[in-house]
């Protein structure tokens, strides 16, 4: 990598964007669930801001690093996963409960592109602040559309999967249950294969949409 052509204030602000995106994503899910009477979570520390508790290897450090060795258009990664007892959450909400702790990590990312769209239209689309801010729309649009696909382990399977428990079509939950071990070697095959080009062109242009 050719040092020389790096901009180290935008990886300093790529980064932290990232890390808002992916840890809060994980928080949400933990402090959901603790709504639902859950509190596996906060028992082991997991509802906090903390990085450091949610620092994933893979998925923190290994990852978004070589992203940016390869100079990649932009970073990607998640945080170690929020323990959630899933017993307790349907025990005390039922299956729309799961649902609805499945789902929040998406809700919060969405949010934060909103929010962060906002801002930029307020006038903070320069400088600094327009920068980081704009980190903030792409990785959170990034990280909830990714997270959307019915693939498991993702949220829009788990999601997927208690709603259709809700409305009777339990096939299609006893399928994401039967096959979930092979999840993570479809999504390689999606990201690293042309099948990606539908998932990055639908992703720029809600981000270019929110933006313009």
């Amino acid at each position: 990598m050719d040092f020389s052509n790096v901009n180290f204030l935008e990886i300093g602000l790529m980064i932290p964007a990232l890390m808002v995106g992916i840890i809060g994503h994980e928080i949400m899910h933990g402090w959901t669930a603790y709504k639902y009477g859950d509190d596996t979570a906060k028992h082991q520390g997991r509802l906090t801001i903390n990085p450091l508790v949610h620092v994933d290897t893979m998925g923190t450090v290994i990852l978004p690093g070589l992203l940016l060795i390869t100079g990649a258009p932009f970073l990607f990664g998640w945080a170690k996963p929020v323990p959630v007892n899933s017993n307790t959450v349907l025990r005390n909400g039922g299956y729309w409960g799961m649902v609805v702790v499945s789902l929040a990590g998406i809700i919060y990312n969405l949010a934060l592109a909103f929010l962060a769209t906002f801002l930029i239209h307020s006038g903070n689309d320069s400088g600094i602040i327009g920068y980081f801010l704009l980190q903030l729309v792409i990785y959170n649009v990034v990280l909830a559309i990714f997270n959307l696909m019915p693939i498991p382990p993702l949220d829009g399977a788990n999601a997927l999967g208690y709603f259709s428990r809700i409305i009777g079509a339990h096939s299609i939950g006893d399928f994401l249950e039967k096959y979930h071990k092979y999840g993570f070697f479809l999504l390689i095959l999606i990201i690293a294969t042309p099948l990606s080009q539908p998932l990055f062109s639908l992703i720029q242009s809600i981000i270019l949409g929110l933006l313009t």
